[in-house]
């Protein structure tokens, strides 16, 4: 078991993003057994560019803000208490156009995957 708090994880920037940050807050690294959870944060003016994952789906909870994210050929404007799912081998991009923080978590399956940027 571990517990710790969001604070004590320093965010990464995300490669290929702009102004995007990732906080891996519970990952493999802290012996979780089936799924890692990851905060994200799009600064204003930030993207994270098209991509996909062919091996993963994954789930997302918007805490913050208000963004744009694109799933397949579907577009969303996602705010603070929306949920969202991107199955397999979906491109998806976000981008915030807003004037705050958006930020959102994310639940994957813990093992090994691809990124494919597009």
């Amino acid at each position: 078991m571990v517990v710790k708090n969001e604070k004590d994880v320093v965010p990464i920037p995300l490669q290929d993003a702009e102004k995007a940050f990732i906080q891996p807050l519970m990952t493999r690294l802290d012996g979780t057994q089936q799924l890692e959870l990851r905060r994200f944060i799009i600064k204003p003016g930030g993207r994270i560019p098209a991509h996909l994952h062919p091996e993963i789906e994954h789930v997302q909870y918007v805490l913050k803000g208000k963004y744009t994210v694109k799933i397949g050929e579907e577009l969303y404007i996602v705010k603070a208490g929306d949920v969202i799912h991107i199955p397999p081998n979906t491109p998806h991009y976000y981008e915030n156009s807003g004037d705050e923080d958006a930020v959102f978590i994310c639940t994957i399956p813990k093992r090994d995957y691809t990124t494919v940027m597009l």
